[in-house]
């Protein structure tokens, strides 16, 4: 893998579980994974995200913007999981629409319920009705994928990482990874989601409150701190 779209490549797609959602019980095969974010990368294309543009994503432990994460990654976009950031579109929950203010310059994107606004864009009425297929397009791994408030990191970093941590953690197929830690921290983004599917392995969003850790497996913990990016 080069960039963070291969983590979504058309050869990646199978019937392995790529993510788990504890609070629901719904599970996305790499197949469904894969798939969906295709389509979100699409969705964001008519939000006026494109290549080298941000887009802002809620930190929210939920599959939407862990999708919405590797679709913005298909069109070459990068993202931050700080909604107060300059961007070109940002995803919250429906809930928190009224904490987003509406710009001309910025595309409000929500989902869980239907939005209140007429000007905002409902995720998952958008989402379900895009074309299935990955968005067009190559990508250089030397292109910024991850924005912090004080560091921008590449595909080549961000998968660097992440390998590193599927060899130091033992992380394979089937393995499942529960991110407890928060997206705003970079490391947890690699730790806690992209290695896991890098190795074919399983996120877990797990049902309760976050803590500061990521759960390999049974018996192994990786901290953020440990992530070498």
């Amino acid at each position: 893998m080069h960039v963070l779209g291969d983590v979504v490549a058309r050869d990646r797609r199978s019937d392995e579980v790529a993510l788990r959602v504890d609070a629901t019980g719904r599970e996305f095969s790499y197949r469904d994974f894969c798939t969906t974010a295709w389509k979100a990368g699409h969705a964001l294309s008519h939000c006026g995200v494109h290549a080298g543009s941000r887009l802002a994503l809620d930190p929210d432990l939920a599959p939407q913007p862990l999708l919405t994460l590797f679709g913005a990654a298909c069109l070459g976009a990068r993202v931050t999981f700080d909604t107060t950031a300059a961007a070109r579109a940002v995803l919250v929950p429906a809930d928190r629409e009224g904490d987003v203010a509406t710009r001309p310059d910025r595309k409000v994107v929500v989902y869980g319920d239907a939005p209140d606004d007429p000007r905002v864009v409902h995720w998952e009425r958008t989402v379900w009705s895009e074309n299935p297929v990955r968005p067009p397009g190559e990508r250089d791994p030397e292109d910024p994928v991850l924005d912090t408030d004080t560091a921008t990191y590449t595909h080549r970093e961000v998968l660097t990482a992440a390998n590193r941590v599927v060899d130091a953690a033992g992380i394979g197929v089937g393995t499942p990874v529960a991110l407890r830690a928060p997206l705003t921290d970079p490391q947890a983004v690699v730790g806690g989601v992209v290695a896991p599917l890098v190795a074919g392995g399983t996120v877990v969003l797990p049902d309760g409150d976050t803590d500061t850790g990521v759960a390999v497996g049974d018996d192994s913990d990786v901290r953020p701190v440990d992530v070498p990016l």
